[in-house]
């Protein structure tokens, strides 16, 4: 099987990249960074990105789109820009796949923000859909346009609704301020109440799952929710981070809610639970490992 992932510089990119390889698969990566060495790697202009050379030059069984923009502040203040990166180019790749590649599986990373604060938890996929920011609007539009490709012209498409994922190789969020902070403060202050809580999956997991829907899922446009079907609030977060520090600074939230912040997420996994998908990082176990991977990059 042949695939390609779009994004394979980014977070997730970069682990799916390394996580086919080793299963065997024939991997292609594509980004918008020179890489010299990979024979498999495609660069595309950031600025004028054209996906039609890509499909008619190559056959691809699977295209795994991981780029775009992850920032909800960065959303608020250049929409166009993650208008371009969400949306457009989530068209621009469909587009050439209609053309070169009809049979060719298109996944999606979408978000939770598409939520926004959901009316119930656990949150179905069948929810009402709330976005709170510009970027969440971008990745409901994102979705929109796949389910479009799949009813006008039967490209299998599906978006997968990611949580808070998170892992070696995150250099911002949640989980990297932290360290930033108590590596330079004496006393940590952290936005919101601290009773505002996430559904946090792993990295390695969010792999897994796209391997099980790659191999499982319908193909049909639908959106699929990748996370763990656990809720943590950000203050029990923040605990399991200082006690994996061995640290006893203090911890203050200062109930500030930043723009385009959900409050409450636990999601239903019972979609990519039926595919056979079992965690197999724990949120403490994850945050230890994150810990020990900050730390080598001083």
């Amino acid at each position: 099987m042949k695939i390609i992932i779009i994004g394979s510089k980014g977070f997730i990119g970069s682990h799916a990249y390394q996580y086919f390889q080793k299963q065997h698969f024939t991997v292609f990566g594509c980004d918008v960074v020179a890489d010299y060495e990979d024979p498999n790697y495609i660069q595309i202009d950031a600025t004028n990105s054209d996906y039609h050379a890509i499909f008619e030059a190559n056959a691809f069984d699977v295209c795994i789109n991981c780029a775009g923009a992850a920032s909800v502040p960065l959303s608020i203040q250049f929409p166009l820009k993650d208008f371009n990166l969400n949306t457009l180019n989530v068209f621009k790749i469909l587009d050439a796949i209609r053309i070169h590649q009809s049979h060719c599986k298109f996944i999606n990373l979408s978000s939770a923000a598409v939520y926004g604060n959901p009316d119930q938890l656990p949150i179905k996929e069948t929810a009402k859909l709330h976005p709170l920011s510009p970027y969440g609007i971008h990745k409901m539009q994102a979705e929109q346009i796949g389910q479009e490709f799949y009813t006008y012209y039967n490209i299998p498409t599906c978006s997968l609704r990611i949580f808070s994922a998170y892992g070696n190789g995150l250099r911002k969020q949640l989980f990297w301020d932290m360290y930033k902070k108590f590596s330079t403060q004496e006393a940590i202050e952290l936005y919101g109440t601290g009773e505002e809580s996430r559904d946090f999956i792993h990295v390695a997991d969010v792999i897994q799952a796209i391997h099980l829907v790659m191999d499982k899922a319908s193909f049909t446009g639908e959106p699929i929710n990748l996370a763990n079907g656990e809720e943590y609030t950000i203050k029990v977060v923040a605990d399991l981070y200082k006690k994996h520090l061995g640290t006893q600074q203090n911890i203050m939230f200062n109930n500030q809610v930043k723009a385009g912040d959900p409050l409450n997420w636990r999601a239903d996994i019972s979609q990519i639970k039926a595919m056979g998908y079992e965690p197999t990082m724990t949120l403490e176990n994850g945050i230890e490992k994150y810990i020990q991977w900050v730390k080598s990059l001083e």
